[in-house]
């Protein structure tokens, strides 16, 4: 459930009988033809898609992450590094000063990975809490199923081209772009980046069928889902 769908006094309640929250984290950066908010969308929907049904509360998204590459894209927008840590670990004390002790991070984007040890270091400071930091795509069902639907699969290409991350004046271009040097894009600057790229995309084909993508998210949900529910020790 939609913590903006909760007054303070439900949340009172809630924390009565479970310490249970979820937190979904994205970025604002470019996607090729679609939303500029893909990471932050997916990260969203799949954490309410998963929580809703339990009646676990999904607290507002982080909108912005870690994308210094992608910076002569307009419109994609990056925090620094102690930036982004700062904002988790204040949410993360208020959590638990108010009671939840058991908090999924739902994370959208590969850039965001510093988070992941933040949460480590937050669970040794405090062993009174379990942090679960859950990179949805990338989890081992999720990840198996993208590879049955089609090994080459990356950045702003089908896997990211869902029905809700679509644009609709942008129709997505048609056939296959050849996957990129990811290596030699880590070293070039962003000019050089936007450079090498052109539109956006790593690589793959642009877009796959609704039953395909729809496949795959209902595995990406059921994922989410089980870690939300446990075992967390």
């Amino acid at each position: 459930m939609r913590i903006e769908n909760m007054s303070w006094e439900d949340v009172a309640v809630y924390l009565a009988r479970d310490d249970r929250c979820v937190l979904p984290i994205g970025s604002t950066e470019q996607h090729g033809q679609l939303s500029l908010l893909v990471d932050a969308i997916l990260a969203e929907k799949v954490a309410m898609d998963a929580a809703e049904p339990i009646g676990v509360p999904v607290f507002p998204r982080i909108n912005y992450g870690l994308c210094p590459y992608f910076a002569a894209y307009p419109g994609s927008v990056t925090l620094r590094v102690e930036t982004l840590l700062a904002v988790v670990r204040d949410i993360l004390d208020a959590f638990r000063a108010q009671g939840f002790r058991r908090v999924l991070i739902v994370n959208g984007h590969g850039g965001n990975a510093p988070v992941g040890a933040l949460a480590l270091d937050f669970m040794r400071e405090h062993p009174d809490m379990t942090i679960r930091f859950h990179n949805w795509w990338m989890a081992p069902k999720t990840w198996a199923k993208v590879q049955e639907i089609d090994p080459v699969a990356s950045h702003a290409s089908w896997m990211e081209n869902f029905p809700w991350t679509r644009l609709k004046n942008k129709p997505m271009p048609e056939g296959k772009k050849d996957m990129i040097d990811l290596e030699r894009m880590r070293l070039l600057p962003p000019a050089r980046v936007r450079e090498m790229l052109g539109d956006g995309v790593f690589g793959g084909v642009y877009s796959r069928s609704d039953e395909d993508m729809l496949a795959l998210w209902d595995v990406a949900v059921e994922e989410t889902r089980e870690l939300i529910a446990g075992p967390w020790h």
